[in-house]
């Protein structure tokens, strides 16, 4: 459902997934855009939304005070989002909605946005601020928030935005929690945003690169779902111990990787350790997944800075990027999720008779009567049979690359089974279908997403 008639979201009744309204499962697909509000304009913007709602993400996520000088350097129509007090300071109690010369506030540009967005069926994951507004631990800043005045902005964006049911609120933004002050600001936002929208979405929180918003905050009441940075430190990183950990709190809530690694950003963040591609992105994206995440975040390092003037940190134009192999295949991941019975899978690793640390370190999740293992490497998988249903199972090949389905065969449901992918080494990464023979289940296909 586009446009007005786009459902608000909500956890799923097991605690495990987002759904909209009427219960449909919503597989969480988005896109990193942090600076999508501050530096891109009209035109741009529907260029960019119309290519990832064409590529089938879901969800897009941006920050409402941005990072790169986003109180200071004004958005595409020489507008800040806030006007100063009256010692010269920028104020979040005072939005800068007014008309201005050219009759279009910086917040008028947020609300084309959001609206756009939910013309192609696109929900806006928004950060009210980036977190070097409330600590400066690193970045410029300044700070402007404290406990009054969060509540007060957070109120005002809640009241803003109070009918529009394509928003999920997500609060931090990149900064540690770790002051008495921090911890305050960021409850009395989500307090405002709850005062003003009356508790219609979804919050969460965006933390710092290895941690999850579990660490500080998984039992605050206005938390939904935890959102994890795994982040851009090393390759390999293992962000499924982190959705595991997530997973295994006895406070269920829904988790996701909101911020992995992406896609031609620097290794380590240093150009000459080589830059992450396509392969590493899909590696993050199907551990998380399989390890249990009610979806995933993908993101290319020169498509959330909006880069226009390449240089060896970002290598590329933002247009050039959004087309980056990475992001084509994240639709892919999507269809398979989405083709088998969404809210009764779980992650299941004694599906797995042997395992491997490291880069080829396997992934299995499972309902009923299907099972999904992902092999980064394309290595032979030996399956521990029986854990589904039926006495017989239909055995394929996906492809994370081109999403297609190569069948295999059909074999006994019991003792343990070994399959060996068509093709291994770098890059060559493959998920193998198992379902119950007597189900008629479709292969996964893009063209037929909920």
């Amino acid at each position: 459902m586009y446009g007005n008639n786009m459902q608000y979201l909500k956890i799923s009744q097991n605690r495990r997934f987002l759904v909209k309204e009427d219960g449909t499962p919503f597989f969480w697909l988005a896109d990193t855009a942090w600076e999508l509000f501050h530096r891109l304009s009209r035109e741009d913007a529907e260029y960019y939304l119309s290519t990832r709602a064409q590529q089938k993400f879901t969800v897009i996520q941006a920050v409402a005070l941005a990072e790169f000088d986003g109180l200071t350097v004004p958005n595409a129509y020489g507008r800040v989002p806030l006007l100063k007090n009256s010692r010269g300071e920028y104020d979040p109690t005072l939005p800068d909605v007014l008309p201005g010369d050219n009759g279009y506030s910086y917040w008028d540009h947020v609300d084309f946005i959001i609206d756009k967005a939910a013309s192609l069926g696109l929900y806006i994951a928004l950060l009210p601020t980036w977190g070097d507004k409330y600590n400066k631990a690193w970045g410029k800043g300044p700070v402007i928030f404290d406990e009054s005045n969060a509540r007060v902005y957070g109120r005002w964006l809640g009241q803003r935005y109070k009918n529009k049911s394509n928003i999920v609120w997500v609060l931090g933004g990149d900064r540690p929690l770790t002051t008495f002050k921090h911890f305050a600001i960021i409850r009395a936002m989500a307090e405002g945003l709850k005062e003003g929208d009356g508790g219609s979405h979804l919050i969460t929180f965006h933390p710092m690169g290895g941690y999850s918003s579990s660490y500080h905050v998984h039992d605050e009441e206005w938390l939904d779902f935890n959102m994890i940075q795994s982040g851009h430190g090393a390759l390999n990183t293992p962000n499924y111990k982190m959705v595991s950990a997530d997973y295994d709190l006895i406070h269920v809530k829904p988790t996701l990787d909101g911020e992995p690694c992406y896609e031609d950003h620097p290794i380590g963040f240093k150009p000459e350790n080589g830059y992450f591609d396509d392969a590493d992105v899909r590696k993050a994206a199907y551990w998380a997944v399989f390890a249990g995440a009610a979806g995933h975040t993908y993101g290319h390092h020169c498509v959330w800075s909006m880069c226009t003037k390449p240089e060896p940190y970002f290598i590329m134009h933002w247009k050039q990027a959004i087309m980056r192999p990475g992001a084509r295949q994240m639709q892919y991941l999507r269809a398979l999720m989405e083709s088998r019975p969404f809210l009764e899978r779980i992650p299941d690793q004694s599906l797995i008779a042997e395992n491997y640390e490291g880069a080829n370190h396997l992934r299995a999740t499972r309902g009923n009567d299907y099972a999904f293992i992902y092999t980064p490497y394309g290595l032979e998988i030996k399956v521990n049979m029986g854990k589904i249903s039926g006495q017989k199972v239909k055995a394929y090949w996906y492809d994370p690359r081109e999403g297609v389905t190569v069948f295999i065969g059909e074999y006994d449901n019991q003792g343990v089974q070994s399959f060996m992918p068509p093709s291994s080494g770098r890059g060559n990464d493959w998920v193998l279908i198992l379902d119950d023979a007597l189900k008629d289940y479709q292969a996964p296909d893009p063209g037929k997403l909920l």
